[in-house]
């Protein structure tokens, strides 16, 4: 809902900035989106006067404008309009001057004369026809304003209106109007409201002779209210009414129309107009539509209805969906000389479900869905008749048709101000709670709350106690604690949990979910035995089909289909994780074992085993398990051979990563090469560090030493790497691989491994001789491994 200001001013005084404007309201209740004020792109544009137009000396199609902006002395300015005379007030773009959409302009020439700015038509403005009416749209804008020159342009048309935009949640469509919003900001700033009752100037005559109406849907049509105008006389609506509807974001098109969603936006009730001459016999009939029936909306398509929907009929067809939308045939036209006014309350599901079977949400079935209140299609007719009065549209024929079916009772809750502070936590007087709920236009009669017919939202005393904490203030109410709860803590396990789908996500890696149940024709692609004591499944008693009938004991098959779909859809890579379950069946009538798995994809782009295993290493670090061992593994089914490794740390199996199985990414469909890891989530839990070590930052200086080593092929750098760490015991900081080399040089079946070794102290600098010694002990070490120290 966009409310103007300026149209707010008509109901309650409200003399602060548009953000604290906004602040309050929200903390009220009433949640402000953002706010706007027109034109504000539009900078240094004034009105001109034009005192003399002469011809181009170079150019046919061009004149020059002696323009007086206000200033000391007239500008020139070249223009190629032809609408133009002497003595017209126009808009002037000065030098410097900015127009909507970011556009400047600079002072110039064109065809050698000088021009100092330009004058503009209404799409420069960003102003159409029916914001202006007498302008035309291909020529300068000429003003009939009240207005002079040097006058800034936006206070002369008055586009500097201040539009707040409001989220209306579905329980409050009263506020999808500048009433209701008005009273909201009445109660907020406690200031008084301005209502008014409307006055209807009657021209005589009868509606009974010339309008009956029928409801055969009472309950899809809660009340039906028309009134006829006569004589009406198509024009322009008056500026005032026209800024105020561009302000909302309705589009000016002529006094009629106008008036009807003038209403809407003030009084929150949708309005339809009728030319009475199209009515068939005089009659309206509220019915359901009938099979095969259909209708021109105003939009211009046809629409077939079906018997769910509620239309408006006369004698013969239908002349309106009811609660969307018009009729083409019945609508306001130049010719028209008689209308009625339509003021209906039609079911919200009802006109919902309709607007959502024809595709054509308006703004008349977004306020009607929500539900609005019956007792107010009564003042808002009245106010449409009045502003034909005000306008001179049209003469009001005597007399109202009215089907409301039976009179209104308000809704009544008794007032306990010891629950609703015992509720809230709070200490309010039993007065101030009164004053709060007057202010929201709510009754009292003795102990009990007359709810007022447009807050259909308040049923119960709960209701009354949000009212007095959105206006006692939510910033007064004190913290508490949930008496009888407990308050919430983070398990280790969670934690856990979070830290490795954090890493995992700042490693590039996106989180799937897969399905927990599988067909067992998913073992067979993944390449596992037929003896395989995995193969033992969980079976699904009622599954819904042989591809979803046992529960996995492996979860890589789930992590591959997701890696084969991808690249099916031809995404040149992937970085997958899930945290998944597995299910392993335990004796005839338990429950199955459920280990929790973090299985890793990757495919395309640098995916090699390398950046898996730096992936799974990282996510090792960051979960502080330390000392595990990295080996080589030849024998896992799903696997490449000779591309494969099992992590370890203290004896206990982590996990296992590596390069898939050729076969198993055919099998698959996957047409390149594919990696994935399967780690033990309990196991890393159960050797994970739970809080971290931290040391002070060094004293003094590190030493490093480089060691380039010679030894068998097959000896594993990390076999090595743990040699070189138990040796150099505390001495040792960090111990890098930077070269592995095999070549000319090197002997048959032998390796060249480069170590860089950090060597420092926490007790002082260290010497050569201490170094020496480290180094020693380390050439020892490796020595017993059948390595030994590159002499060339």
């Amino acid at each position: 809902m966009n409310l103007s200001m300026k149209w707010l001013k008509d109901f309650v005084d409200v003399d602060v900035s548009a953000k604290e404007y906004a602040d309050a309201m929200t903390m009220s209740g009433s949640k402000v989106e953002g706010y706007e004020t027109e034109g504000e792109e539009i900078k240094n544009v004034v009105v001109g006067k034009i005192l003399r137009i002469e011809k181009h000396p170079d150019a046919d199609k061009l004149v020059v404008c002696s323009v007086d902006v206000g200033g000391d002395a007239p500008l020139q300015i070249v223009t190629g309009a032809t609408n133009l005379k002497q003595g017209d007030l126009v808009p002037v773009a000065l030098d410097g001057s900015v127009l909507p959409g970011g556009v400047k302009i600079k002072k110039g020439k064109l065809r050698g004369v000088e021009s100092c700015g330009m004058l503009c038509s209404l799409g420069e403005l960003h102003l159409t026809h029916g914001d202006f009416p007498y302008a035309i749209e291909d020529g300068i804008f000429v003003l009939e304003e009240t207005c002079a020159p040097g006058d800034d342009i936006r206070a002369a048309i008055g586009l500097d209106d201040t539009v707040v935009e409001f989220e209306i949640t579905p329980n409050r469509p009263d506020c999808l109007s500048v009433l209701g919003l008005a009273r909201e900001t009445a109660a907020t700033f406690q200031q008084p409201l301005r209502l008014s009752e409307p006055v209807v100037k009657e021209a005589g005559g009868d509606i009974a002779e010339l309008l009956s109406v029928e409801v055969r849907e009472p309950e899809l049509c809660k009340r039906y209210m028309a009134r006829v105008v006569k004589n009406i006389r198509i024009a322009p609506s008056p500026r005032w009414m026209r800024e105020r509807l561009r302000a909302s974001g309705v589009r000016p098109i002529n006094n009629i129309v106008d008036i009807t969603n003038y209403v809407m936006l003030e009084y929150g009730q949708p309005m339809h107009a009728f030319d009475l001459s199209f009515v068939k016999d005089g009659k309206i009939v509220v019915r359901r539509a009938q099979e095969g029936e259909t209708i021109t909306t105003l939009d211009g398509a046809q629409r077939s209805l079906t018997p769910d929907m509620l239309v408006i009929a006369d004698a013969e067809k239908p002349s309106a969906v009811a609660g969307v939308m018009g009729g083409e045939y019945s609508g306001i036209h130049d010719g028209t000389h008689t209308i009625v006014f339509e003021s209906a309350c039609f079911a919200g599901p009802s006109v919902r479900n309709t607007a959502k079977a024809l595709g054509m949400r308006t703004d008349s079935s977004a306020r009607f869905e929500k539900g609005l209140d019956p007792q107010n299609c009564d003042p808002a007719l009245a106010r449409a008749c009045e502003l034909v009065n005000l306008l001179g549209a049209g003469e009001v024929v005597s007399g109202v048709i009215d089907s409301a079916p039976e009179a209104y009772e308000p809704v009544r809750i008794r007032l306990d101000a010891e629950w609703i502070n015992r509720f809230l936590g709070v200490e309010v007087s039993r007065e101030q709670m009164v004053e709060i709920l007057t202010r929201l236009g709510f009754g009292m009669d003795g102990d009990e709350v007359l709810v007022p017919s447009f807050r259909g939202d308040v049923v119960h005393k709960a209701d009354i106690a949000e009212e007095i904490a959105r206006f006692y203030g939510y910033d007064h109410i004190p913290e508490t604690s949930i008496r009888g709860v407990a308050q919430g803590i983070i398990t280790p396990e969670q934690q856990f949990e979070r830290t490795m789908t954090q890493t995992m996500l700042a490693l590039g890696y996106t989180q799937i979910l897969t399905y927990s149940f599988i067909s067992p024709r998913e073992y067979d692609l993944i390449g596992m035995p037929a003896d395989a004591p995995e193969r033992e499944s969980v079976r699904i008693s009622n599954p819904l089909g042989e591809e979803t009938s046992i529960m996995r004991t492996t979860a890589l098959p789930s992590m591959l289909e997701i890696l084969a779909g991808n690249y099916k859809n031809r995404n040149t890579q992937a970085r997958l994780f899930e945290l998944a379950t597995e299910y392993r069946p335990r004796g005839e009538g338990e429950l199955p074992d459920e280990p929790q798995k973090l299985v890793l994809g990757a495919y395309g782009g640098k995916a090699d085993f390398y950046t898996l295993k730096g992936a799974v290493e990282a996510l090792l670090g960051a979960l502080c398990v330390a000392d595990y061992d990295v080996d080589a593994c030849s024998e896992h089914y799903a696997f490449h051979p000779g591309r494969c490794a099992v992590l370890t740390c203290g004896g206990r199996e982590l996990g296992i990563l590596g390069e898939v199985h050729p076969a198993v990414c055919e099998n698959y469909g996957i047409g390149t090469r594919a990696y994935a890891a399967v780690l033990d989530t309990a196991a890393l839990l159960a050797v994970g560090q739970p809080e971290k070590t931290y040391h002070p930052l060094p004293r003094f200086p590190a030493v490093t030493r480089d060691l380039a080593l010679l030894c068998d092929a097959d000896l594993p750098v990390l076999t090595l790497e743990k040699a070189i760490r138990k040796a150099s015991g505390k001495l040792l900081e960090r111990v890098e691989l930077f070269d592995v080399y095999t070549g000319s040089q090197i002997p048959e079946g032998k390796k060249s491994v480069a170590y860089t070794l950090t060597l420092r102290s926490a007790e002082g600098t260290l010497t050569d001789e201490q170094c020496d010694k480290v180094v020693r002990k380390v050439i020892a070490a490796v020595e017993k491994l059948g390595a030994a120290l590159r002499s060339m």
